[in-house]
């Protein structure tokens, strides 16, 4: 009779679970969506410019490369149907999708990725990434859908950078149109501009992926003022807010049942960054020391209202090569004190902390931070400053001793092996591990490299890690199939539907 229940009960369970699965909403067609977007581009060639408000409208909507980072931070196919990689590491040859058509009905093919990458490699154009295509030796255009690619040396991270925004593909007899009428191969179309306030894209009926997209208009509409922006979309003017929702509207959003905030990650690191020249941030000890005094999860939880992960290196966690090294230095003022005191300063020293003041994300946690390294004897005077002088005076000319501010470029820890970059590490030995790691074509062995890199930054304590910056993009309830994560800078609506 046991056995009887129990199988009866096993027995429903499964028939509950497949109704469950079964009566999950189909995507539906058609419908319109308004997406709040806080900084209007300053033009919409991603190529050019590095701002990431173009890529938030472009990237997978009205433009693509031959592959593509997916929502879950992996590289797939986009333009091209196939790719290959010789045994040396050196050559890439992709097979190009057939039937693919610009916005203007023009048939793609493998001329225009060989205007594409010509154009980004040619010293006449501005191109401020073309450190991504600097290893390319050659493009052959082998026949009308496949493209080689030769490279002078090994690069592992090619294919990631070829998924970049910085990577879509450009007609090439419009590319004169691209930063202010782009005409792509996206699942929406360009259709106007209205400078100061929206840009207005529309369905492309002959995109490549079937039965995509499900939306017919998708209007971004510039909204600065954060406050105006839940305005609107609690008056029912706009649908999402893709970013810059604040942690605390975020919580209260959440217990609205008429919307919803989706708990992501992003790509931006948020650091201490410490300037390594100056004393005494030079010591290893003292950024040990400061790395131990900060409780890292009463960090989130104050100047993010608990949104956010922490982390323990440069990496975010969507990144493949990441590894867990947020307990290497686990919060201990004594241990603090202790390493402070064999650097010399047994009573702390004082400093200043220069805030972006732009950012309510850097100010919050500059003071939180201060605050806790207060109580191991570092005093640090906050000093706000304006973002053009935080620019100029900190970025370019390393004129700080600490600041916090957040990295959004993805895959970024290249960084760490310049030694102008504006804290100024210098660790040959880092240098040349990551240069193996970029010239390594065994993926296993490549990964160890990565991981010996995170070692290395995380046991010099050359910043203070802290968290990654939560992505929380907020809408109607109604909107379905909005990116959680952003492992990219976007904003992709191709699989966005609205439920009716």
């Amino acid at each position: 009779m046991k056995k009887f229940l129990l199988m009866s009960l096993i027995g429903l369970a499964f028939v509950l679970s497949t109704a469950a699965i079964y009566a999950q909403p189909k995507p539906v067609s058609g419908g319109s969506l308004v997406v709040a977007q806080g900084v209007e581009p300053p033009g919409l060639d991603p190529t050019i410019d590095t701002s990431a408000a173009i890529p938030r409208v472009v990237y997978g909507n009205v433009l693509e490369g031959l592959v593509r980072i997916d929502r879950n931070g992996k590289i797939i196919l986009s333009l091209a149907s196939k790719y290959t990689i010789s045994k040396d590491g050196k050559e890439y040859t992709f097979s190009l999708k057939k039937g693919v058509k610009f916005h203007d009905r023009k048939a793609f093919d493998a001329e225009d990725v060989k205007f594409t990458f010509g154009r980004l490699m040619d010293p006449q154009i501005t191109i401020p990434n073309r450190r991504y295509y600097q290893d390319i030796e050659t493009i052959e255009v082998v026949d009308p859908h496949t493209i080689k690619f030769k490279l002078k040396n090994v690069n592992s991270k090619f294919l990631f950078n070829l998924a970049r925004p910085d990577s879509i593909i450009i007609h090439k007899e419009a590319a004169d149109k691209l930063k202010t009428a782009p005409v792509g191969t996206g699942p929406f179309k360009f259709v106007e501009w209205v400078r100061g306030d929206r840009i207005l894209l529309e369905k492309f009926a002959a995109y490549h992926r079937k039965g995509f997209p499900y939306l017919d208009k998708v209007t971004f509409k510039f909204i600065g003022d954060p406050s105006a922006q839940i305005a609107s979309l609690r008056a029912g003017d706009i649908d999402v807010i893709g970013y810059d929702v604040s942690p605390e509207n975020a919580l209260l959003l959440e217990k609205d049942p008429k919307f919803k905030v989706l708990n992501g990650y992003t790509t931006t690191e948020v650091i201490l960054s410490t300037n390594q020249t100056r004393k005494p941030f030079n010591d290893v000890r003292v950024r040990r020391a400061m790395a131990h005094a900060i409780d890292r999860s009463a960090l989130i939880k104050g100047a993010m209202s608990g949104y956010g992960m922490p982390i323990g290196s440069h990496m975010d966690p969507g990144n493949p090569y990441y590894i867990d090294l947020t307990s290497v230095y686990p919060y201990n003022p004594e241990k603090a004190k202790q390493l402070l005191a064999e650097a010399g300063y047994p009573n702390g020293f004082e400093a200043v902390i220069k805030l972006p003041e732009r950012f309510a994300y850097a100010k919050r946690s500059g003071e939180i931070i201060a605050d806790m390294l207060s109580k191991v004897g570092i005093q640090l005077r906050i000093e706000l400053t304006e973002w053009g002088q935080w620019i100029d005076r900190v970025f370019r000319n390393a004129d700080f001793d600490l600041t916090v501010i957040g990295h959004s470029e993805p895959f970024d820890i290249d960084i760490y092996a310049n030694p102008k970059y504006y804290f100024r590490y210098n660790n040959p030995k880092f240098q040349e591990t990551l240069k193996k790691a970029e010239m390594e074509p065994n993926e296993k062995k490549r990964k160890e490299f990565y991981a010996e890199c995170q070692k290395m930054i995380t046991e010099d304590a050359v910043n203070g890690f802290l968290f990654v910056m939560p992505s929380l993009p907020t809408m109607k309830k109604e909107v379905m199939n909005w990116w959680k994560d952003y492992p990219m800078t976007a904003q992709d609506v191709t699989e966005v539907w609205i439920q009716k």
